[in-house]
């Protein structure tokens, strides 16, 4: 399993979200807490966007761990952003560790990140790359379940063309882990899959909490919002102040000690956040 974090609101340092709180996602990526395996040393990823230049992301992916990448504590330092996908991965069993298989994926305006598999997945990628549009198709680069899984979301969402808004996305995605789930061999076996997406345009984010089977239970999966994320008194705080919401950090763990300022994602929810700031959760 993986880690990752997904950031929407006042602008803000890469670092914030990556190095400096006291459970920063590159902290997680060698001593992660809610997840028996501490380690997710298998490459990294953060994508961010420069609405001022184009709605294209920028994404910058190795296959060091986070927490031995010097550039990426040189670029977090200096690069800043309204919206921000960063991931660290612990590759699944045989899934090769390259730098082609790290999370973030981008599309045009679209990012996705994974933390989860996708049972049995060998036995329907077959079908699920036959159900896709040459353009998607061809752009697959990498082998990971969660790039076919990408791929799948844009086909649907394909038939909208621009035409989207924030309750197609969402309405996509839960299509998106339904066909999932149907065409797993595995669900039949009683392998669950976990599918804990997280998508944005660089305007709303739409994530999922999501694992198959009746009593499994899914990957951790957190809500943090208020009006700035910052350092008071020596630690990082969601700061609340008039409840205004202008900052909004969804994250596989949270980032910092202050436990009052997480709330879990239901189990087998959607999470919507619009680009008013608006927050909505949904079950799947």
């Amino acid at each position: 399993m993986c880690r990752f974090v997904a950031y929407k609101g006042h602008d803000i340092f890469l670092a914030d979200l990556l190095n400096r709180s006291s459970q920063s996602l590159i902290r997680q990526s060698f001593k992660a807490t809610k997840r028996a395996e501490p380690l997710n040393g298998d490459g990294f990823g953060v994508g961010w966007y420069a609405h001022e230049v184009d709605p294209v992301p920028c994404v910058f992916t190795s296959m060091q761990p986070a927490w031995a990448n010097r550039n990426l504590k040189r670029l977090s330092d200096k690069i800043h952003s309204t919206c921000v996908f960063a991931h660290v991965r612990a590759a699944s069993e045989g899934s090769l560790v390259t730098e082609l298989n790290c999370h973030p994926f981008q599309h045009k305006e679209f990012l996705w990140m994974h933390n989860g598999f996708i049972a049995d997945f060998a036995k329907i990628k077959r079908k699920l790359r036959n159900k896709l549009i040459d353009e998607l198709y061809l752009d697959i680069d990498g082998t990971t379940d969660s790039e076919h899984a990408f791929a799948l979301f844009l086909n649907y969402l394909h038939r909208y063309r621009d035409n989207y808004n924030l309750d197609r996305l969402a309405a996509v995605l839960a299509k998106t882990i339904k066909k999932i789930v149907q065409w797993s061999p595995g669900e039949q076996q009683g392998l669950a899959s976990h599918c804990n997406f997280a998508v944005t345009d660089g305007h709303s984010i739409v994530a999922s909490r999501y694992a198959s089977g009746e009593s499994e239970e899914p990957q951790s999966l957190y809500l943090a919002r208020g009006t700035r994320f910052e350092v008071r008194d020596g630690q990082y705080r969601m700061i609340k102040r008039k409840g205004r919401v202008e900052a909004i950090i969804i994250a596989s763990e949270p980032l910092t000690a202050a436990e009052e300022d997480w709330e879990p994602v239901p189990r087998n929810h959607i999470v919507t956040v619009s680009p008013e700031m608006h927050v909505k959760m949904k079950p799947i």
